[in-house]
């Protein structure tokens, strides 16, 4: 069985503030995308990376992760789309064929832990598309374009959502056709398969798998990375 690890950085960093990509900002003197690159870099069960830019860092991630830190599983450096979810399919594209499981990570969330991805692609092989998700901590309330409340859901049926997202392989290729197709933009690649029909298992993570948008963020992180 093949393993291919999709690790989408082509973001802009906006809400970082910073004109650099947040996940090149450095924690304790390495980038926090080699802090993600390192934890399925290591992991057995992974047969490849592909890592998804912006152009602007194509040639400074080759130099960095493949020359300089030596990443022997980034077998594909590809340039990222407009959208989040067009940089996604840009690296389903570039993985080796055949391609048996899939797993799509945001490189900005480098505390991602092994024992989580293991459970998620040993539940992807039954159930073909997973999710990894955290119970709400807090009450939810869903309201109108005034903000007016309009309804409280039931917290104990309310997940975050993070990632890896680990899919059978020929499943999430044609869901992204799908949504090309249909003009659909979905927040994550989950929901491209659930509107196919097709149901998504989640495993619970862990709520240290954060994904680092804010500079607040950032200090939580490399807090978090100095207890490792």
């Amino acid at each position: 069985m093949f393993l291919s690890a999709i690790i989408v950085a082509a973001g802009k960093g906006k809400r970082m503030g910073t004109k650099t990509n947040k996940v090149l900002l450095n924690i304790n003197a390495k980038p926090i995308l080699y802090y993600t690159l390192s934890v399925f870099e290591s992991m057995k069960e992974i047969d490849e990376i592909i890592l998804v830019v912006s152009k602007a860092d194509l040639k400074y991630c080759k130099e960095e992760f493949i020359d300089k830190y030596g990443f022997k599983k980034i077998k594909n450096i590809v340039e990222g789309g407009s959208e989040r979810q067009e940089s996604v399919f840009n690296g389903l594209k570039a993985v080796t064929k055949p391609c048996d499981i899939v797993l799509i990570h945001d490189g900005a969330r480098p505390l991602i832990e092994e024992k989580t991805i293991i459970k998620g692609i040993e539940e992807a092989k039954i159930y073909k598309a997973v999710g990894i998700a955290v119970p709400v901590k807090d009450t939810i309330k869903e309201v109108d374009s005034n903000n007016f409340v309009v309804n409280t859901p039931d917290r104990k049926y309310l997940m975050a959502i993070q990632t890896p997202q680990i899919f059978d392989y020929n499943l999430i290729y044609n869901a992204h056709l799908k949504a090309i197709d249909d003009g659909f933009s979905g927040t994550d690649d989950t929901v491209l398969v659930e509107r196919i029909g097709s149901k998504v298992k989640l495993v619970e993570g862990s709520y240290k798998n954060i994904k680092i948008t804010t500079p607040e963020d950032l200090l939580i992180a490399e807090a978090l990375l100095n207890t490792i």
